[in-house]
């Protein structure tokens, strides 16, 4: 974006994000000024910049949003809508070097490129390039990706940078032969009140349903909706996580851990995970399951 004339002394453009000014004569007519001056702050011109950078902002946050809900579903996305989104710089952002499976051949590899026709460019995890023109892609949730280690060290030493959370998102494969009704290893974390347990929950982008923290999973085609209780908000001065449970699409009935699919499962035990993280845990409540070795640590 070139500069624009905010009144006769100064020019203004948007740089990295910021509006930014510099004057129109001088020895440097280049060298911008670290904050507008007062008299220009005002300026329609300077205005007009703002409101493009805060849109611009909400941009990069949707693209990153809908990447994220097309990873973590595993859903088909069609060739040609990354062909049509692919030159926007907001979604290139986020796109580029996500993994994705090519129908057809069922090639994996980071995306590199895409063209005008919906012709892909993928780099696989060997370091080898190549060209397909699938019909569709997925970029599957980092649980499925059966080799998700050799992804993540060609990653590392390539230097490669997600703009979304795939190959580092935190993982829990399902035990086998685990059964019951529900997961209690991060239970017990405590908060100084019902209300700072739900912010935790709302600022990490789940939902609060009354006494249950809740996500929304779609899994191989199924819904399921994970929920960690949070106690009540009318009766406990204090909150403490509670158990992890997984109940179909409507919430309504109940699942038998036997029945929750491995993304829903991995993406409840990440709630929960997250959950207790953000509380404190005394010696006498801390749960005597240790986590998967799967897992990563962090949110």
């Amino acid at each position: 974006m070139g500069w624009l004339a905010a009144g006769d002394t100064y020019e203004v453009a948007l740089v990295e994000g910021r509006v930014v000014a510099r004057s129109r004569s001088g020895k440097s007519p280049d060298g911008p000024v670290g904050d507008l001056p007062a008299e220009i702050r005002d300026h329609p011109e300077v205005s007009g910049l703002e409101r493009f950078a805060e849109w611009l902002e909400r941009h990069a946050a949707e693209c990153a949003a809908q990447v994220t809900h097309w990873m973590v579903s595993s859903l088909p996305v069609p060739a040609a809508l990354l062909a049509r989104v692919w030159p926007d710089e907001a979604w290139r952002a986020v796109l580029r070097d996500v993994v994705v499976v090519a129908d057809g051949p069922q090639v994996a590899g980071f995306l590199r490129d895409v063209d005008e026709e919906g012709g892909l460019r993928l780099t696989r995890a060997d370091g080898g390039t190549v060209r397909l023109t699938p019909r569709t892609v997925t970029m599957p949730h980092p649980v499925l990706l059966p080799d998700l280690e050799r992804l993540r060290a060609f990653a590392a030493e390539s230097g490669v940078s997600q703009g979304v959370d795939q190959l580092h998102r935190a993982t829990w494969h399902k035990p086998e032969g685990i059964d019951g009704g529900a997961v209690t290893e991060f239970a017990g974390a405590e908060y100084r009140s019902w209300y700072h347990l739900s912010f935790r929950a709302t600022s990490l982008g789940y939902r609060v349903s009354g006494m249950n923290a809740v996500d929304r999973i779609r899994d191989a085609g199924r819904i399921f909706t994970a929920s960690v209780g949070i106690g009540d908000p009318y009766t406990e001065e204090k909150a403490w996580t509670g158990a992890l449970t997984w109940r179909d699409e409507d919430g309504n009935r109940a699942l038998p851990l036997t029945d929750v699919g491995p993304v829903a499962w991995s993406e409840g035990m990440r709630m929960a995970a997250a959950l207790h993280a953000g509380g404190t845990v005394a010696a006498s409540r801390t749960p005597t399951a240790s986590r998967p070795a799967t897992a990563d640590d962090g949110e």
